[in-house]
């Protein structure tokens, strides 16, 4: 038995939050897919960060573009292309066998335009056509300034992975764009069948900053490790509401797939939790999970599958009226989290381009 597995049959895609060239090479993540049913990867800056930084899998892809004559930024966007790519291939089999539905790999656009809609939007169209595989999602922020990004390049028919949504009421605006973009496709008279899109609601962040503010609130202590489900569940709830609408049906009956909700960010930052809490408490039909390493080999070995997502729906709404009762500004700190989501994707991006750079002077030295 094996509970990612399980997963699938419960409706839920397990999808991968890391990448590096070794995990393609030496066939890791080829293994996960035919073993435990991986179906998806995502990366992000932090990601690409931590696989550029260790090792010398890319020593020999560097001292290539450095040859010729690559800028650093140039030279960054040149590998997470390749990993891409590659990511997408072995996961083609995946696409084709769910004809379309699942075999996704995101890649994000430059964090520095997390508040730039035209520049968002040019990176995503140059990325999407970089990478050309139909299995490429671009992953934009869901910030004020990414929504309208959001709906064009879904308008134009580029598969996208929404992140860093912390909110619900961003979540809204999320969904809206979601389905302004697809209008804009079906006005255009393009199919709607082969674009997919999924919106990453992140969920130990949000308990990990709650907590602490809870600490400060008499009594709070019984509400800590709450927020962040409760936070997730009624967005799936929302999500419930908009897919079963009649703006969406309108849609769907075009070939429209639903933008499935997407949980990022579910590795268990409080080691007194759970370590498999935020994957148990968040399945349900038409949802990802998207797990680091650790927290999937850990499912893997000791996960428990329940319906849990539409278990007593009023319990969300109730511990999030609980949470406001104690002094627990929720618009305050989803605004926070957001804010400080996309600093740390900038500083990890920064760093990740001083590292290559370093990477870059001792290869000149060495070769």
């Amino acid at each position: 038995m094996n509970p990612l597995l399980d997963l699938q049959k419960a409706g839920q895609s397990v999808w991968l939050d890391f990448i590096t060239r070794g995990l393609m090479t030496d066939g890791g993540l080829q293994k996960l897919i035919s073993e435990d049913g991986l179906r998806g990867v995502t990366s992000n800056p932090t990601i690409f960060q931590k696989a550029l930084a260790g090792g010398s899998d890319y020593d020999a892809a560097i001292h290539t573009l450095i040859q010729k004559d690559k800028a650093t930024p140039e030279i960054l966007e040149d590998l997470a292309v390749e990993d891409i790519q590659r990511a997408c291939d072995l996961f083609r089999p995946v696409y084709d066998k769910t004809d379309g539905g699942d075999g996704y790999v995101s890649l994000e656009v430059n964090p520095h335009l997390a508040r730039d809609t035209r520049g968002t939007l040019d990176e995503a169209r140059k990325l999407f056509r970089r990478v050309g595989r139909p299995n490429v999602m671009i992953k934009i922020p869901g910030t004020k300034e990414g929504l309208p990004a959001i709906e064009q390049a879904l308008g134009e028919g580029i598969n996208i992975n929404v992140t860093l949504i912390f909110a619900l009421d961003r979540y809204q605006q999320v969904l809206n764009a979601w389905l302004a973009g697809l209008e804009r496709l079906a006005k255009a008279g393009k199919p709607l069948n082969t674009i997919a899109s999924v919106a990453s609601f992140f969920v130990s962040r949000v308990d990990s900053l709650v907590d602490k503010l809870l600490e400060r609130k008499p009594g709070g202590q019984v509400l800590a490790g709450k927020a962040a489900i409760a936070n997730a569940k009624q967005a799936y709830q929302m999500f419930l509401k908009t897919v079963l609408g009649a703006r969406f049906k309108m849609l769907e009956m075009q070939g429209a797939r639903v933008q499935r909700p997407l949980w990022a960010s579910t590795s268990t930052k409080n080691p007194t939790y759970r370590d498999v809490m935020y994957v148990e408490e968040l399945i349900g039909p038409d949802t990802v999970n998207t797990l680091p390493p650790q927290t999937l080999d850990a499912f893997r070995d000791h996960g428990q599958l329940r319906n849990s997502l539409l278990e007593n729906p009023q319990e969300s709404a109730r511990v999030l009226a609980q949470l406001a009762k104690a002094g627990i500004d929720m618009r305050q700190a989803t605004k926070q989290l957001e804010d400080e989501g996309v600093q740390l994707f900038v500083e990890s991006y920064d760093s990740l381009i001083s590292s290559l750079d370093r990477k870059r002077q001792a290869l000149k030295v060495t070769r």
